[in-house]
């Protein structure tokens, strides 16, 4: 009878601690285990480099920050606040487009003289918001009508960021605003239908695609037809994953980052290196790791208390897994280089600080749940 009263104690005293701070102790396990692999991998990737390894926790530090402090606010504020975050956000975006620097042939960020950012990393929060937020209190799954209007709100920033030009990230939000839709209950019908749509545009997006994004394709198909130029990045990488073997070849000890055949690799083909170093087992104990978290960030989905809740919960999830879908895809040959980081293991800050503050949003629906009584 002690021992249970003791286990009742114990778990009612956890339960205290994760609602006071407005943390989910799964979750931010999870997230602590990946950044510590990742800051492994990024200290053998940049060649033992102490000053970037520094600034890598020093920008987890602003990271988890950043989710502890969204974790605080309610999900009824975050609801409340969503029509205003996403305006702004679109009037960033057009300010970008008239006004915004320009850097590497791309216009995507605005200079505020004290801060340079891209606006539209919060796009990446403000669209799914928007979309869960137009949904939430209509019933699903929604009309014809509705669906027309929550595809504008997806489209319209969309095409803006598609226009700086940012073919990578606009597909990124694209995703996270169709997840809100489809967990809202979009038929299958519909969805193929709109599949066959985009299979039948798919020759326009290439008239409107730039010349570069064209190469990125071409390349994808044949990287082999130039290999000493767009398709070096992709031989590159396939050499290293593929000679990491089983158990890899140790770590600080991969050839292809240390003698510098792998371009990017401490941002975009970091994911390489870990390969090379670790080979297939450490391959699987990094997506281990993601699938716990992602399963552990859908099971919060499904345990909001409102629609508002289940779907942006849901749609932020997901587009997390798409993060790791993309960037592991084109460092293995398997889809078209967009230049998306490894979540949580590249060097970065900006996305980083983004994702957290989405893990922040998923605390927050689960901590600040209304507990029935038992």
């Amino acid at each position: 009878m002690s021992t249970l009263l003791d286990s009742h104690r114990e778990d009612a005293s956890r339960r205290d601690w994760q609602h006071i701070l407005h943390l989910d102790a799964a979750l931010l396990f999870g997230l602590v285990a990946l950044s510590t692999l990742g800051l492994f991998v990024l200290y053998s990737s940049a060649g033992g480099d102490e000053n970037l390894l520094i600034r890598q926790i020093i920008r987890l530090g602003l990271a988890f920050g950043t989710m502890s402090i969204i974790a605080q606010l309610r999900p009824q504020w975050l609801q409340r606040w969503t029509p205003w975050l996403y305006s702004i956000g679109l009037a960033l975006l057009v300010a970008v487009l008239a006004v915004g620097d320009i850097g590497k042939g791309a216009q995507r960020w605005l200079d505020l003289g004290f801060v340079r950012f891209q606006p539209s990393e919060m796009m990446k929060l403000a669209v799914p918001m928007m979309v869960a937020w137009y949904l939430s209190d209509k019933r699903l799954p929604p009309t014809g009508r509705r669906l027309l209007i929550a595809g504008a709100l997806i489209i319209v920033p969309v095409m803006l960021i598609a226009r700086q030009p940012d073919l990578g990230t606009s597909l990124l939000i694209g995703s996270a605003g169709f997840f809100a839709l489809f967990l809202a209950g979009l038929s299958w019908r519909l969805l193929g239908g709109l599949t066959l749509l985009a299979a039948a545009g798919a020759p326009l997006l290439w008239h409107f695609m730039h010349d570069y994004q064209r190469q990125r394709v071409i390349t994808f198909l044949d990287p082999e037809q130039d290999p000493l130029g767009a398709g070096y990045h992709i031989i590159q990488s396939k050499i290293a994953i593929g000679s990491g073997g089983l158990f890899g070849k140790g770590w600080l000890n991969g050839t292809q980052a240390h003698l510098e055949f792998l371009p990017e690799r401490s941002t975009d083909f970091i994911f390489a290196v870990l390969g090379e170093e670790f080979g297939l087992v450490g391959i699987g104990v990094l997506l281990l790791i993601y699938s716990f978290i992602i399963f552990r960030s859908l099971y919060i989905a499904t345990q909001a208390q409102d629609t508002f809740g289940r779907l942006l919960g849901g749609s932020l999830a997901m587009t997390f897994f798409i993060y790791i879908i993309v960037n592991t895809g084109m460092v293995t040959g398997l889809l078209p280089v967009v230049g998306l980081p490894l979540p949580m293991v590249s060097y970065g800050g900006t996305s980083m600080v983004t994702l957290m503050a989405g893990f922040g949003i998923l605390m927050s629906i689960h901590t600040h749940r209304k507990l029935l009584p038992t």
